[in-house]
């Protein structure tokens, strides 16, 4: 293809609007453009390289045995209502109704869908295992999209979805998915981990994110620099150091001091409090309080730690959490904002981190503008109803399968799979009969991948300071041509018949036949990311000679015209094998 021809338009600027380096580099190199918030179109170039992670996909999701299918976007909410999501989802959920009064959603992802086809055509165990999948345009109404096609309302994706007799049967379908993903992100030429995650609202009891290690990312995991554990931010435990517990544990207040009341006059943040009375955060206690179905709950942390909202409502067992406002703050303590303590609360159900079993003498909130308590003992000046892991885990934290140190990463989630069970049919009521002709309910797992997210990931990590750096699976072209003087006629003529041989040769090419200066051909070259480019000079020329630049180690050398087709197959190998 000639460049002349290609809808392609190029930026010399950093756009206004973006923030991660992906977006940046997708606006600037003529990939996407944005239509409204969270929505974006995608020119011929992504569209290019969007296909060839599809392609990966569907590769490898062939070979473990899935069939591909293709689901309706439009749902009725009824099968949301049916399997409890309606509500979980909330404002995420892009719904409409249609002229027939019907409510339905613009699909955010397809359990329901599938589990309904599934129980209307598979009733014998002979039928599984069974594992569909399907490529797709998903809806969310994200609150907040950001970073570009990253977190977006619109964005297509992979789910694809096991049924099995079993339990057994389950794990056998998850650990195929659990590889071919493995497989699909190591051909994307992505550095990613597989963690262990939280559920969410998906459900199940099992579930792994993948996560691509991106400086950039808007998610956070938890490794240990010793052994393989990993996890999310939201599923990592938190554990005790090996120390012996304090007054809590056994009872008695080691080094007990009376309570005291002292004023704090315009300081209520934790960094603001501790400066002024010349302690660590660690010496304070954070009253964070909630409405939980209707209920007020005051979660306690150290006041160096934050509440792990996930972690609390699997302890509080509920979706319906909700952080007080002023308001509410105002009439469960009778003070303001920013003072709150467990001292003196009635009716309120107090949850504490298992952090706070190890010291005594807190400060706390008094619940009183400009006042706070310090020698605080839980125990002797209020009590906890529950103990519970519900904070994020630090750098200061240990391992919790080897008691090692923590390291903190930021990460872009690129994939999930999760073992659902029987979520969904037991909801939906799917069953099959087995060898004995009982009913039984069919054991589902669920798997998806970021097809938009990936190309976004892969940017995050690969790019340098003049733009993308494709890995060779997904580029949009393998090679440019670019002869420098488009009014040379022996350049040109050099140019297109360099450019047959590589379209001959199966190699995917492009022919920059811009009437433009050899800067701003260097330039877009390097910026969009071709991972061979192939310059064309007089005086080069003149010599017999070619040079040719490859993108990822910026290597430049000269090669004799007739030796070009070979020297860039070499290359290309070079660089699927440097992709494994």
């Amino acid at each position: 293809m000639k460049w002349s021809e290609l809808l392609l338009p190029t930026l010399k600027e950093t756009p206004a609007e973006a923030e991660a380096i992906s977006h940046i580099l997708m606006i600037r190199a003529g990939l996407i453009r944005k239509l409204t918030s969270g929505v974006y179109s995608y020119l011929p170039l992504g569209f290019r390289v969007l296909k060839k992670v599809e392609d990966i996909i569907r590769q490898e999701m062939n070979d473990k045995g899935a069939q591909e299918v293709l689901l309706p976007a439009i749902q009725p909410a009824e099968l949301w209502m049916r399997s409890g999501r309606f509500e979980a989802l909330g404002e995420d959920m892009i719904t409409f109704t249609d002229r027939h009064k019907k409510l339905n959603v613009l699909g955010p992802t397809h359990e329901e869908v599938i589990t309904s086809l599934v129980k209307n055509e598979v009733s014998s165990y002979r039928q599984l295992p069974l594992i569909i999948y399907q490529i797709q345009t998903k809806f969310r109404d994200e609150a907040r999209p950001r970073f570009g096609v990253m977190r977006s309302r619109e964005f297509i994706m992979k789910d694809a979805y096991s049924f099995d007799r079993d339990w057994e049967g389950l794990d056998k379908s998850y650990q195929k998915m659990y590889d071919a993903y493995c497989r699909i992100f190591n051909r994307c030429g992505l550095k990613f981990l597989p963690v262990e995650a939280d559920t969410g609202m998906m459900g199940g009891d099992t579930s792994h994110e993948f996560m691509v290690l991106a400086e950039n990312g808007e998610d956070r995991i938890a490794r240990c620099k010793k052994c393989n554990y990993a996890a999310s931010m939201t599923k990592a435990e938190c554990v005790l150091p090996d120390i012996p517990l304090r007054a809590q544990a056994s009872g008695q207040i080691l080094d007990s001091r009376e309570i005291e009341k002292m004023k704090t006059p315009g300081v209520s943040s934790v960094r603001d409090v501790a400066e002024f009375l010349k302690v660590t955060s660690e010496k304070l206690i954070k009253t964070i309080l909630y409405e939980k179905d209707g209920k007020p709950v005051a979660i306690l942390v150290r006041g160096d730690h934050d509440v792990n909202e996930t972690k609390l409502t699997h302890v509080l067992k509920t979706n319906q959490l909700v952080m007080a406002d002023e308001k509410m703050i105002k009439n469960i303590t009778k003070g303001p904002m920013g003072f709150s303590g467990p001292v003196g609360l009635k009716g309120v159900e107090i949850i504490a981190d298992l952090s706070l079993k190890q010291g005594e003498n807190w400060i706390i909130g008094a619940n009183e503008a400009d006042t706070h308590f310090k020698n605080v003992n839980i125990g002797r000046d209020f009590e906890v109803l529950h103990w519970a892991d519900v904070r994020n885990i630090t750098e200061s934290d240990t391992c919790p399968k080897c008691n090692e140190s923590i390291e903190i990463s930021s990460a872009i989630e690129a994939g999930h799979v999760f073992k659902l069970g029987t979520k969904y049919t037991d909801s939906l009521e799917a069953d099959i009969l087995d060898e004995k002709g009982k009913s039984s309910r069919i054991i589902m797992g669920c798997y998806g991948i970021g097809v938009t997210r990936i190309v976004a990931a892969c940017i995050e990590q690969n790019y340098d300071d003049h733009g993308i750096i494709w890995p060779i699976e997904i580029c949009p072209f393998q090679a440019v041509v670019m002869p420098l003087n488009p009014d040379h006629d022996a350049s040109i003529a050099e140019a297109q018949k360099i450019y047959n041989q590589l379209q001959d040769a199966g190699i995917e090419v492009l022919f920059d036949d811009r009437n433009v200066r050899a800067g701003i051909k260097f330039k877009d070259a390097d910026l969009i990311g071709f991972p061979i480019q192939i310059i064309i000079g007089e005086k080069s020329l003149a010599q017999n000679l070619i040079e040719m630049k490859v993108r990822n180690t910026d290597d430049r050398s000269k090669i004799k015209s007739g030796e070009v087709l070979n020297a860039v197959l070499q290359n290309i190998k070079n660089l699927y094998k440097n992709n494994k």
